[in-house]
């Protein structure tokens, strides 16, 4: 019996036969377990009562989620898309008017939240109040398709509007017909960055590594130890955690064991990476959001987000607001 090496191009190629490229959401669970990891990991942590906010905008999603019609690109949208290898639902895709809908109810149901802060009440009710132009107006803002000042304090919920709206759709379509675009680091979908990366444990993603839409929840195949961003890959490549101050090297936590950094010397960015062999519970948008002290060390070494949390964001430096 003979065996022969394989070069770096044919790898790739029998890796994309024998990998599944693509893993949709699951529109009954994304968000009903997303809230539960949200309340387990309040419970240890210095940001417990965002993380608990957070929780309950998950219900209220799964819940606005249930009833979403969705639309989905019709077959010529499709086929245009994957001609050109362009994402068929981009981020200027028109929106179902039932967003508008969602976001009230996820505004209502922030407003409804026992020891709420007043300040948090009153953004609850602030955004489920929106008229259709301003809630466009932000979310087209939000989405890059629009220039103007963001509202950082309503984001957050827009955004949370905006993933049903989009999850809706991705959630009815078929896997093995969806086709990566040419740059890795995008959607395939949607066309927006991915929020943070997984690895899967269980069959048949099993070991493999997929990029988490922050937008429609889509997960696209991207191998390990290369940068989402740049595409370098080798040394340049680091993966980094938390580790306790006792001076063993370990992890600080559990949340640490299943949560890294990777990080990227040819760019300076990086991107958290979750493993579910670590802890089955993780999920790429609620770790991400957990694991903050992270980005702050990293931040202290040089190295910048390569792209924000859909659920947090930060007001410019010379905002008004």
């Amino acid at each position: 019996m003979t065996s022969r090496i394989l070069e770096p191009g044919q790898i790739e190629t029998l890796a994309q036969r024998s990998i599944p490229r693509i893993r949709l959401p699951d529109r009954d669970t994304l968000f009903a377990r997303r809230a539960e990891r949200f309340e387990a990991l309040a419970v240890a942590s210095p940001i417990g009562a965002y993380l608990r906010l957070q929780a309950a905008v998950a219900r209220a999603q799964h819940a606005a989620l249930a009833d979403f019609p969705g639309t989905l690109p019709t077959p010529a949208q499709r086929s245009a898309a994957q001609a050109h290898r362009m994402p068929p639902m981009p981020a200027a895709w028109p929106r179902a008017p039932a967003w508008r809908d969602a976001l009230s109810a996820i505004g209502r149901a922030v407003a409804a939240l026992a020891d709420c802060p007043v300040e948090v009440a009153r953004l609850g009710e602030r955004v489920a109040l929106l008229s259709m132009e301003d809630a466009d107006t932000q979310a087209d803002r939000l989405l890059g398709v629009r220039e103007g000042a963001v509202d950082t304090a309503a984001a957050p919920l827009l955004m949370a509007a905006l993933q049903v709206h989009w999850t809706a759709a991705s959630s009815r379509l078929v896997a093995d017909e969806v086709q990566p675009l040419d740059v890795p680091g995008l959607c395939p979908l949607c066309g927006m960055p991915p929020v943070a990366s997984i690895v899967r444990a269980q069959a048949p993603y099993r070991g493999y590594r997929y990029l988490h839409c922050a937008l429609c929840a889509c997960e696209w195949h991207l191998v390990r130890v290369q940068c989402s961003q740049c595409g370098a890959s080798g040394k340049d490549v680091a993966y980094r955690s938390l580790v306790a101050d006792d001076g063993t090297g370990e992890p600080a936590g559990a949340l640490d064991q299943a949560v890294r950094a990777e990080t990227c010397e040819q760019c300076s960015s990086y991107r958290k990476i979750v493993y579910q062999e670590k802890d089955p519970g993780v999920d790429p948008v609620a770790d991400d959001l957990a694991s903050l002290a992270l980005d702050l060390l990293l931040a202290e070494h040089g190295y910048a987000r390569a792209s924000g949390h859909p659920l947090l964001w930060q007001a410019e430096p010379d905002d008004a607001r």
